[in-house]
């Protein structure tokens, strides 16, 4: 019993001089790469206007329209940013800037064909034009009523 308890003292002993002492981790010097922030580069327009249409789908008009806005800052002249801008603004109420949008669409789109393609949107444009000319008519105001007129004497 003696000579397996001195053989184990003995191996402990030797693996605690030998074996080199553990250290805590150390916090490896920040590089400079991660010293410099990157600045946000923006998806290209198309992927702009694939996610807002995943958003306009879903009626998250918020989010559709600030990917609409950045598709249109990216790429002005990429003509399918103004159709959803004009999408998002018409479902929000906003028919102004829906018919700016829709009339930028069909001024960018590349050729006179495809304008006559999209009966979609020259339909909601004449649509916006007529509410809001009706909008914009002043009221008749109503006029106080007559005092009765008095009786003869």
């Amino acid at each position: 019993m003696r000579l397996p308890l001195t053989a184990l003292l003995l191996l402990a002993l030797v693996l605690g001089v030998v074996a080199p002492p553990v250290r805590a981790q150390e916090k490896a010097a920040p590089s400079d790469a991660m010293d410099e922030t990157k600045p946000y580069v923006s998806p290209p327009a198309w992927k702009s206007v694939e996610i807002g249409d995943f958003y306009l789908r879903r009626k998250r008009y918020r989010a559709a329209l600030s990917r609409y806005q950045e598709a249109i800052k990216t790429d002005p002249y990429y003509a399918q940013g103004y159709l959803g801008l004009g999408k998002v603004y018409d479902r929000i109420g906003l028919k102004q800037k829906a018919l700016e949008a829709y009339r930028k669409y069909l001024d960018s789109l590349p050729s006179a064909k495809e304008a006559e393609q999209a009966k979609d949107v020259q339909n909601a444009v004449a649509r916006l034009e007529r509410q809001l000319k009706t909008s914009k008519k002043p009221r008749p105001t109503s006029s106080p009523p007559a005092a009765p007129a008095s009786p003869p004497r």
